[in-house]
């Protein structure tokens, strides 16, 4: 009789289990890292419309959330660090989402030429920190990983797509490209569901001031205001491929929506110059860029042998993803949110 006592219980165990499983696999739920920043919030708020429950790694999770902090009574929030493998396992472990967003990285370039190491650490470590915990927990879970299109560097072609060699340039690059590998490998070896974005840039109003889309912005707002006279810049036929955040964020949940995992190029696919950019947006303001503008020669850096423009075909037929808001638009929307901010009263 002890026996089957034993048996049964057993039995009622595995049950559970089995049941406990089933109810996460229905249950609409996902981890974000990075949510304080521009893709997080943009992702979060998609995720909280399509009716998922979502966890935001947080450093501290009493700071300010920067860009997600208006959602912060809607995201349940978990502790983790992508320099601590330990708890990016804790994190994956208590919160055990049906899909995971790696977003969280470094993401201004020349931070990477200061600390190399460090660069290599949060891009590359978390990444395979995060498909590690993945793997040993719950091998179900699926996980998108944000790559770069930095990481093609000096290309031997343009447009550059999924198939295309990569050389990168700096230690940002080479993080991305490693981060980007390991989740094939992964994938590949393990049988995880992991997909890697390529994206290209994507901007917003959300988008910090240091990146030259949110400097020219902002300055065209000042100007247009008569706090400013003047907006310097470097070399203004630099090309890039720029695209709204909102919308690379939507592609990269229709990427875990598949039946099987793959890597997309997320990009306009339409090149666009510095100049471009600074016309548009003092065009938003009613203003010619040419009297206020100011060509900084130092600020030049060597030209891209290879022009930054990715190629969305893949993204396009197998995913049917399509940008919605186009360069103009996405400039238009920054310009008037700068606007906007000044009218604010100063807290």
């Amino acid at each position: 009789m002890r026996g089957g006592r034993v048996h049964k219980l057993r039995d009622v165990s595995a049950l559970t289990q089995d049941m406990e499983a089933q109810a996460r696999a229905q249950r609409r739920s996902a981890l974000i890292t990075g949510i304080t920043g521009q893709d997080g919030s943009y992702l979060a708020e998609l995720l909280l419309e399509q009716g998922y429950e979502v966890y935001g790694l947080a450093r501290a999770p009493q700071r300010t959330l920067g860009c997600s902090e208006h959602l912060r009574e809607r995201l349940q929030l978990v502790g983790g660090d992508l320099l601590d493998h330990e708890s990016l396992s804790a994190a994956v472990a208590s919160s055990r989402p049906r899909e995971i967003y790696h977003l969280a990285a470094p993401s201004f370039v020349p931070d990477s030429w200061v600390k190399p190491a460090g660069s290599l650490a949060a891009i590359a470590g978390s990444t395979a920190a995060l498909l590690e915990a993945v793997r040993d927990l719950d091998s179900g879970i699926r996980v998108f990983v944000a790559s770069s299109a930095a990481m093609f560097g000096d290309a031997p072609h343009s447009p550059q797509h999924e198939l295309t060699p990569c050389r990168p340039a700096n230690p940002y690059a080479a993080a991305k490209l490693l981060a980007h590998q390991l989740t094939g490998l992964l994938r590949a070896h393990d049988g995880l569901y992991a997909c890697s974005g390529i994206l290209f840039n994507h901007e917003s109003p959300r988008r910090p001031e240091q990146f030259v889309t949110r400097r020219v912005t902002r300055a065209a707002a000042a100007i247009a205001r008569g706090e400013r006279d003047e907006l310097t810049l470097g070399d203004l036929d630099a090309v890039r491929d720029w695209s709204f955040a909102g919308d690379v964020m939507r592609g990269a949940w229709m990427m875990l929506q598949q039946d099987e995992p793959d890597d997309y190029v997320l990009a306009s696919g339409v090149a666009h110059t510095v100049r471009e950019l600074v016309q548009t947006a003092f065009a938003c303001v009613g203003l010619d860029p040419e009297r206020y503008l100011r060509v900084e020669p130092t600020l030049v850096r060597a030209r891209e042998a290879t022009v930054s423009v990715g190629d969305p075909s893949k993204a396009h037929s197998k995913l049917g993803w399509q940008p919605e808001v186009d360069f103009r638009e996405l400039i238009q929307r920054m310009v008037k949110a700068d606007m906007q901010a000044a009218e604010q009263p100063r807290a």
